[in-house]
């Protein structure tokens, strides 16, 4: 299993953690925060990014909308929902618990 495989399983929980601190946000800024908040060791790709994106909206988790920034260019924003706060807990939930039981099986003598 490779570095990839592991930011994908929890690439929902990370977008979702991202968004209720620092939302709006556009597909870059989210990519951009990971990287700064994970210390430059954790990166998603615009490739993973964008269908996690897609999912999130269409599960009703995030709601997106066109912004116009300074520069007259175009940008679609992600914002978290309520439906969103209540998946961000969850998964959460989730991760604590599998990277508890990860943690006892790499600790075994």
């Amino acid at each position: 299993m490779g570095k990839q495989d592991t930011l994908q399983g929890a690439l929902d929980l990370l977008i979702l953690k991202i968004l209720s601190r620092r939302a709006p946000l556009h597909g870059y800024a989210i990519m951009a925060a990971i990287v700064e908040v994970s210390g430059d060791i954790l990166r998603v790709e615009e490739g993973s990014l964008y269908p996690a994106l897609h999912r999130l909206e269409e599960s009703g988790a995030l709601k997106a909308r066109w912004v116009t920034r300074e520069d007259g260019r175009r940008s679609r924003v992600y914002d978290l929902t309520a439906a969103g706060r209540k998946h961000l807990t969850a998964e959460e939930q989730r991760w604590t618990t599998t990277s508890a039981a990860i943690h006892t099986v790499l600790r075994m003598a």
